[in-house]
């Protein structure tokens, strides 16, 4: 049996555990990493979230990631390779125990990429739609206990919706 989805109130701590991680990684990956960015609930001030650090890191070529195993792994992070998701390579840390921080490495710039950076940037511009997301989870964590597959994909509607605003607002 896998692991409870758990949705936390906001940690007004989690920047500061982004920018240390962050800082962690910069150095590691040197100019390998063109781009690192706090993507994912606990990058939204107010909105309650699973208490894991979201990174997406941005490389010019994805072929790149190659060379970033034997830093990352230094820093604590297990390559989980593609995970169902062609074009991203997912790291977690801790290797053993719960989460605490995940990574998203992507070329820079790729769909992937723009629908994290828009679907973070709108909610932080709309604390009412964090707040109606914040809801949802808590609802679907309770419906889907240790189903994660289930959790993530009943969240895809809601997320489509407001992408679609996001994208209207964009232009």
């Amino acid at each position: 049996m896998g692991e409870a989805v758990t949705v936390v109130r906001y940690d007004p701590a989690w920047p500061d555990l982004y920018e240390r991680e962050r800082s962690l990684i910069a150095r590691a990956l040197g100019d390998l990493a063109l781009a690192i960015e706090h993507v994912g609930s606990t990058a939204v001030p107010d909105l309650g979230a699973k208490p894991i650090i979201d990174m997406m890191i941005g490389l010019r070529d994805l072929a790149d990631h190659e060379r970033c195993l034997p830093s990352l792994r230094g820093a604590g992070y297990e390559h989980k390779g593609e995970l169902d998701i062609p074009g991203r390579h997912y790291f977690r840390k801790p290797v053993r125990g719960p989460r605490t921080h995940q990574i998203h490495m992507v070329e820079l710039g790729c769909d992937f990429w723009q629908r994290h950076i828009l679907f973070r940037d709108y909610l932080r511009d709309h604390p009412q739609e964090a707040q109606g997301y914040y809801d949802l989870k808590l609802r679907l964590a309770e419906r889907f206990g240790t189903d994660r597959l289930g959790y993530n994909e009943a969240k895809t509607a809601f997320i489509e919706s407001v992408l679609v605003r996001a994208r209207a607002a964009a232009r």
